[in-house]
Parts: C-alpha cells; sequence; structure tokens
C-alpha cells in the first residue's frame, strides 16, 4: 500500500470527527483538521492538529483547502446528524449533509486522493428487519437517511469513473465525552444529561419502548481511524457499534443513576420513527478484528463523569425551521 502522510478530517471540532482526528494523529498521520464551529467547539481540536475554520458547504473554501494541502486521505465525518428534525429542514439537510460531500468528493477526485472515509449512519436501513447488515437493501425514511444513502451511491459512481477508494462506515447511536448536550434535537443521552443537569424529567416520545444499540465513542472513532491502513477495507461498507440494543427507558434509568438524579420521565406524543434499529457487526470483526465493547454503564458512566465538569450550557434552538406542519409540539418551545 502506498504510504499514507497527511488526512483531512471534517468535523474536527466536533464530537465523533476530534475523536477520529485524536485517533489519526496516534497513527502517525499529519492531521488538518476542519470545522465552522456551528456545533462544535474549538476545545474539542485534539493537540497536533492543524485547524482551519470554514463551512465544507462553501465551494471555494474547499477547494482552496485541497490545493493548499496534499491529502493522501479524507475523513468526511462533519454533519447535523439530526434524524427526526431532517423533515423539517430539508433543504438545509441536503445542503449540508449532501451537497457539502459531493463538493469533497469533486475535490478528491481531482486531487487523487487515496481514500475517501465516509460516516454514513444506519439511518439508510429505514424500518428494515433487524439486526441489520450490510447485505438489507437501504430504504431510508428521513431526509438524513435519505442524504447519507445518496453520497454512498455517489461515492460508488466516483470509484466507477474515477477509480476514487472509499471505505463507508454506518455507525449508531455514539454517544460519550465530547458530545454536545446542549444540542435539543439529537443525541439522545446528550439530552437526557442536559435534562439531568438542569433537574428536568426526561424526555421520551412515545412508550419509550423504542430500541437502539448505544456506541460508545472508543466502540467506533479507533476503528475508523485505522481503516485506511486496511486494504481488504478498501471500498467496503462497514456497519460499526455496540451490539446490545437497550429501550429508550433502560437508556433513561441507566443516565439517572449516573448523574445522580431521580428518573423522571415525561411522556411525549410518538414520532414516526423507526422503532426498532439495531445492526449486525460480523463484517466489520472480520476485517478488522474482534474487539472488546465499552459496556453501556461504563459509557454512561464516562459521558456523565465529562458532563458534570463541563459549563453548563442552556439548550439550543435551531432557528431556521422551513416546515412547522407535524412538527413535534415540544421542538417549539
Amino acid at each position: 500500500m502506498t504510504e499514507l502522510k497527511t488526512c483531512l478530517v471534517t468535523g474536527a471540532a466536533g464530537f465523533l470527527g476530534s475523536h477520529v482526528a485524536e485517533h489519526c494523529l496516534r497513527a502517525g498521520l499529519q492531521v488538518v483538521g476542519v470545522d465552522d464551529l456551528s456545533g462544535g467547539i474549538l476545545e474539542n481540536v485534539p493537540d497536533g492538529v492543524t485547524f482551519e475554520k470554514g463551512s465544507v458547504s462553501d465551494r471555494d473554501f474547499v477547494a482552496s483547502l485541497f490545493q493548499r494541502h496534499q491529502f493522501d486521505v479524507v475523513y468526511h465525518l462533519a454533519a447535523y446528524a439530526a434524524e427526526g428534525l431532517s423533515h423539517f429542514i430539508r433543504h438545509f439537510n441536503y445542503e449540508n449533509n449532501l451537497q457539502a460531500s459531493i463538493l469533497l468528493i469533486n475535490q478528491a477526485v481531482l486531487h487523487d486522493v487515496k481514500c475517501f472515509v465516509f460516516t454514513s449512519s444506519i439511518a439508510v436501513y429505514g424500518a428494515g428487519q433487524t439486526p441489520l447488515t450490510e447485505a438489507t437493501t437501504p430504504e431510508p425514511e428521513d431526509p438524513y437517511g435519505i442524504a447519507k444513502y445518496a453520497v454512498e451511491l455517489d461515492l460508488r459512481a466516483a470509484r466507477h469513473m474515477f477509480g476514487l477508494n472509499s471505505i463507508i462506515f454506518r455507525p449508531h447511536n455514539v454517544y460519550g465525552e465530547r458530545q454536545n448536550t446542549a444540542d435539543r434535537y439529537r443525541n439522545v443521552l446528550g439530552i437526557f444529561m442536559s435534562q439531568a443537569l438542569h433537574r428536568l424529567p426526561m424526555t421520551v416520545f412515545g412508550d419509550g419502548l423504542q430500541t437502539r444499540a448505544f456506541s460508545h465513542i472508543d466502540d467506533v472513532a479507533p476503528t475508523i481511524a485505522a481503516s485506511v491502513f486496511v486494504p481488504d477495507a478498501y471500498n467496503q461498507t462497514f456497519n460499526i457499534g455496540a451490539d446490545q440494543p437497550y429501550t429508550v427507558l433502560e437508556l433513561a434509568e441507566e443516565v439517572s443513576r449516573a448523574m445522580g438524579v431521580d428518573r423522571r420521565i415525561e411522556h411525549l406524543p410518538a414520532r414516526k420513527e423507526v422503532v426498532h434499529a439495531f445492526s449486525d457487526h460480523s463484517k466489520a470483526t472480520k476485517v478488522f478484528g474482534a474487539r472488546k465493547y465499552v459496556t453501556l454503564q461504563e459509557g454512561v458512566q464516562r459521558m456523565a463523569d465529562w458532563t458534570r465538569k463541563q459549563p453548563v450550557r442552556e439548550p439550543t434552538k435551531f432557528s431556521n425551521i422551513e416546515i412547522y406542519k407535524n412538527l413535534p409540539p415540544s421542538w417549539l418551545k
């Protein structure tokens, strides 16, 4: 394999991006990190990363990045990953999660990048048969999943036409230290911890019996960073994350324990969402090797300990809702 020296990490001041950037540095790569700081914070960027502030949806900014740096690898992690909200911010979703990705793919082709690593999502599957496997035909049910799957298809086309190598990961329900706990629309663990800090009941859509396999960041970021050094991973798609599903109510109980508060639940009207979503990871285990996963109890405790040390941030409100029809009432407050 050709030696890999320099990589671009988008979303480097965010949650997943900052952790992947950190593991890239440990692997000996020179890392250029990019973020517009709309959701991430500068303090998240690891020491040793060459940081540039800018948006990957800005065509001129993206072109200038590739003109000024010779990237061997692109890790595209920047996204606004709010599945439920994506129905109501359709233009924003496609601009940030699809069009920005295409700008990066174009430049990767033009500058002979050796591998493009893309974090997709199990949202591409929709309400498929669980556990979801990579052989499951994607049928995304929300604009976020549609955008992610469209990028996957575009990478396939870029491989066929231009020979651009890629590795696609479909993570799910990733949580842990550095996650934005002030975002009220996504990341249920962050939402629950923010509510615990403010002594508020934990808001649950529907009966709370939806199941998800919550994945600690340490179960995801190291593999994503190391994937470019594994030849068998090239031009493959992998589910990645934890195996054991839990209900949202079980999660609320775990967060309450870790945060040292009594569990109080406020049930809200059910959303239109996939009820059960967890995936099979045998393909990733075969290619990257078996690993010991962080248990939910350990991971939630680690995130809770980190959260209590952070400044208390008031939940943010998305200021550019495009469609109010059928918007959950709690998001109007």
